[in-house]
């Protein structure tokens, strides 16, 4: 008997060590996981979402209220809003979801050189069951899809979901009617002959015609004037053969020769400011809302600026007489292979793309997916709105010039940089972007 309860006793004493180390193995793999896996105050999970929106934005407005609506619904949940910057998030992205600790929910840019690299290294959960039990397929619509969806090799617009965009954006010129009356504008220009006479009455009257940037790390500005001309002799079939790499692309062809000459020609003219291979996106943007500027090419993303300062009167129009507009879907929202807290992560996705966010995100002018423009009280903000819708349903955005190969974004920006600083011909120019594009086209090919 006194043998019995010692043995007993004894293999008590090895269940409860084995329970400890087990219960310590646990806490060290929570550890080793990080934010994802992390304890909250009240023994609750921690679930961690990593973005890039700036606060001010109507897309950071929106995420603010997903957030709050989120914290309603999982008040046992401790959540980590971490923001980072747009450029941090593609170089780091590898790092970022490979490694041990891993965000919950993330925002990442989208295309073959980005988010089709992600995905085919098996670094984002596939969201197929996802988008259908939530609907999302209903919200994302027609070419809205085209950068959510990768294959095997990374290629968009077919494959497996991998993220969820929930607005969209597109690249319109914001001009300044007041320095338009001043060089003797009368209105905002309808064909490309008027748009190009007005930059040059800008240009006569002392003033720049159109803000621009050219920096290697954040002069957007230029590759989109490049790329809106682009767009505007371009076809569908050619920019979707570029696009997603289906055909052989002759950049020594139209559109690429005529836009990059007409490109070279405007550069050389003056119309788009001096000393821009120094200049960022966001000093181009400054000095146009300063009034120093006839005109800023930007997107979405700077309406609500614009809209509200109150130096001048302003408007806003595509490039006029173009065949297609530069524009896509959003940013999207994926959730990492390694993420702890999945079903959290669907759960924030879709609570991004309720008609409480999505309309929030519509009255700040963001452009949602899934909201409503007529119940946008703002007259201007409606109209920007409403005419994005437009060219949605007409299927005449250009998309981003940097979506289709690795690396595109930095070789593009710095071939800009050399044009503006007129160290670079067009030829030169298209050249070397032939290479560079058949080159990334072919690794993308090999897997």
């Amino acid at each position: 008997m006194t043998t019995t309860r010692t043995a007993r006793a004894s293999r008590g004493r090895t269940l409860a060590r084995l329970i400890a180390a087990a219960a310590a193995a646990t806490v060290a793999a929570a550890t080793l996981v990080g934010c994802s896996a992390a304890s909250g105050d009240a023994g609750g999970k921690t679930f961690t979402i990593l973005q890039y929106e700036d606060p001010k934005t109507a897309q950071g407005q929106g995420w603010q209220l997903a957030l709050q609506i989120f914290k309603k619904k999982h008040p046992d949940v401790k959540v980590d809003f971490q923001t980072t910057s747009f450029d941090a998030m593609r170089k780091n992205a590898k790092l970022t979801l490979g490694g041990n600790k891993v965000p919950d929910v993330v925002e990442f840019n989208k295309g073959n050189a980005d988010g089709g690299q992600l995905a085919s290294q098996g670094l984002l959960e596939p969201l197929n069951d996802q988008v259908k039990k939530y609907g999302w397929d209903k919200k994302v619509t027609g070419s809205m899809q085209s950068f959510a969806k990768y294959d095997e090799q990374g290629k968009a617009g077919s494959g497996d979901w991998y993220g969820i965009p929930n607005f969209g954006e597109y690249v319109t010129f914001y001009y300044n009617k007041n320095l338009f009356e001043k060089a003797g504008i009368a209105a905002a220009p309808t064909t490309m002959a008027e748009f190009v006479t007005d930059m040059q009455k800008l240009k006569d009257a002392g003033i720049t015609p159109v803000s621009s940037s050219a920096s290697t790390n954040q002069g957007f500005n230029q590759m989109w004037v490049w790329y809106s001309l682009v767009s505007a002799y371009a076809s569908r079939e050619q920019i979707d053969d570029f696009m997603f790499l289906k055909g052989k692309v002759d950049f020594s062809a139209d559109p690429w020769k005529k836009a990059t000459e007409q490109f070279q020609d405007w550069i050389d003219k003056g119309y788009l400011g001096t000393d821009l291979a120094g200049l960022t996106y966001e000093q181009a943007n400054v000095n146009f809302l300063s009034g120093k500027t006839g005109m800023l090419i930007w997107n979405n993303g700077v309406f609500p600026r614009v809209k509200d300062q109150d130096a001048f009167a302003w408007g806003y129009f595509t490039l006029p007489g173009a065949n297609l507009s530069m524009g896509s879907s959003g940013h999207l929202w994926g959730v990492p292979a390694k993420a702890a807290n999945k079903e959290l992560a669907y759960d924030w996705i879709n609570t991004t793309l309720s008609p409480e966010v999505q309309n929030k995100i519509g009255e700040l002018g963001g452009l949602p997916l899934a909201g409503d423009s007529s119940k946008i009280t703002d007259p201007v903000t409606r109209g920007y709105t409403q005419r994005f819708d437009e060219i949605v349903a007409a299927d005449t955005l250009s998309f981003y010039p940097d979506y289709p190969v690795p690396g595109f974004l930095d070789f593009i920006q710095s071939n800009m940089a050399a044009m503006s600083n007129k160290n670079e011909t067009a030829e030169q120019y298209l050249t070397k972007l032939q290479k560079f594009y058949d080159d990334g086209k072919k690794e993308t090919d090999q897997g």
